[in-house]
């Protein structure tokens, strides 16, 4: 499958492959990210999607190949430039309950705050823009550990936001959300995609959310990529059959046209005739 690629990606992975003792996890990785576009990794459970996204960000090795961060290897840069550069909702919330909502999200502007120890007006006019656009204005003063899930996952979000990141990869970002929330934290990455020239990748489980709103996807089965390219080039029946293992029936979706998944019930057991 050809796509058309920016000439130079924000980050791009190079035949990656990574393994957990004997068990290769993922093979021959090769996966661009570019500014302004928002790709979806899609895929079944243990197919590598999580640790994809450790290995773009630098938390984990690559057993092989190589990620690289605005054209120059990921390694050569100080560990305090990547965190400036490259933000992460990872899939466990790390957050300190007993630090406000405020406080929270102030945490991660330390990458720009360089020898500052610490924070100024221009850090709190930040907090305050990111809380007031992720929709936690009101809870900026409670503490990090009585939200509920949802407000924890929004607050993730806010705070991988804040430091003004070049890339930003998400893992499950929605997972926790409800319906209203979920079209609300897809349309602000949308919508920082094109207007911040930020290139953002996330891993997601909803088949739809990620085609309604994702410029790429790419599915990955058994820790390699099966499929990349527009939402209608990935999501096809004969795909999702040979990831998942189930059949589906695909078509267009009615606000954007893109492709719709629907899952295809196995037959209803009959009622005996006793019932």
């Amino acid at each position: 499958m050809v796509v058309t690629s920016h000439p130079e990606p924000a980050l791009e992975a190079i035949d990656l492959a990574a393994s957990y003792g004997r068990s290769r996890v993922l093979d021959r990785i090769d996966l661009a990210l570019n500014s302004g576009r928002l790709t979806g990794i899609i895929g079944p459970n243990g197919s590598g999607k999580s640790t994809l996204i450790g290995l773009l960000c630098g938390l984990m090795t690559p057993e092989r190949g190589r990620v690289e961060l605005l054209g120059r290897d990921l390694t050569a840069y100080p560990r305090r430039q990547v965190a400036r550069l490259v933000g992460l909702v990872d899939q466990v919330m790390e957050l300190s309950p007993g630090f406000s909502v405020l406080e929270t999200v102030l945490s991660g502007r330390f990458a720009v705050m360089g020898s500052r120890l610490f924070e100024n007006e221009e850090d709190i006019r930040a907090a305050d823009r990111t809380l007031e656009a992720i929709g936690l204005t009101e809870l900026r003063d409670r503490p990090a550990g009585s939200l509920s899930g949802g407000e924890r996952q929004r607050l993730a979000l806010a705070r991988a936001l804040v430091a003004g990141p070049r890339i930003l990869l998400l893992d499950e970002p929605t997972s926790a959300l409800d319906l209203e929330h979920q079209l609300k934290v897809m349309s602000l990455l949308e919508h920082s995609c094109r207007a911040g020239d930020l290139a953002v990748c996330l891993v997601s489980h909803d088949l739809n959310l990620a085609s309604i709103f994702c410029d790429r996807l790419v599915l990955l089965g058994k820790g390699r990529i099966l499929a990349k390219g527009r939402p209608e080039e990935v999501l096809t029946a004969e795909l999702i059959e040979r990831a998942y293992g189930a059949r589906v029936v695909v078509d267009a979706e009615p606000s954007r046209g893109r492709a719709r998944v629907t899952p295809i019930p196995p037959p209803a057991p009959t009622r005996s005739a006793a019932e």
